[in-house]
């Protein structure tokens, strides 16, 4: 199989399950940020320490396929079956917040960004994450989108900042809290 087509050189894509539209469209937007989101995932996994913390977001990667195929997927064509994500797969992620959070100070304060490099990647994907979300929830005021889709990237945008802050625990880095008077 040839990594080139050009089939893509007019400015166009397929969709999975056939159809084609530009690569400006909201479906591609939306799919092309959650495939951003997985490389920034795959940075922050390469630059934490902690084995578990590592094999929870290989996880997340591999369902970020499964989310990344459904939008993809032309929803003109009912014949075309993307990689089904379901309720425990969101549960997953919620079950994996629990368990971070339950060991974490309480949270009062607005915290900022930063504090150490592997927090401020984590940071990163938390953003990248939420633009994945608005453009499934903007891809979804046009199009059929499953609502799973849209709950799974809430959720992991949740979980992506309950580990930002166990990092900075586990980093011993400092949590900056915010001051609006700084």
């Amino acid at each position: 199989m040839k990594i080139y087509t050009k089939t893509g050189d007019d400015g166009s894509t397929m969709l999975f399950g056939g159809g084609r539209v530009p690569k400006s469209h909201i479906r591609i937007e939306a799919y092309g940020t959650v495939d951003e989101l997985n490389a920034h995932i795959g940075l922050l996994r390469d630059v934490i320490v902690a084995q578990d913390h590592r094999l929870f977001l290989e996880q997340i990667q591999n369902m970020l396929f499964v989310v990344g195929a459904n939008l993809a997927t032309n929803p003109a064509k009912h014949n075309a079956k993307p990689p089904a994500i379901s309720e425990a797969d969101v549960l997953s992620i919620e079950t994996e917040i629990d368990r971070l959070d339950a060991v974490l100070p309480p949270l009062s304060n607005f915290v900022l960004p930063g504090g150490h490099t592997t927090v401020s990647f984590c940071h990163i994907a938390r953003c990248v994450c939420r633009r994945s979300e608005r453009l499934a929830v903007l891809l979804a005021q046009h199009e059929p989108v499953n609502a799973l889709v849209v709950q799974y990237l809430n959720r992991l945008s949740d979980y992506l900042f309950v580990l930002s802050r166990k990092l900075t625990v586990e980093l011993q880095a400092n949590e900056v809290i915010w001051n609006p008077r700084a």
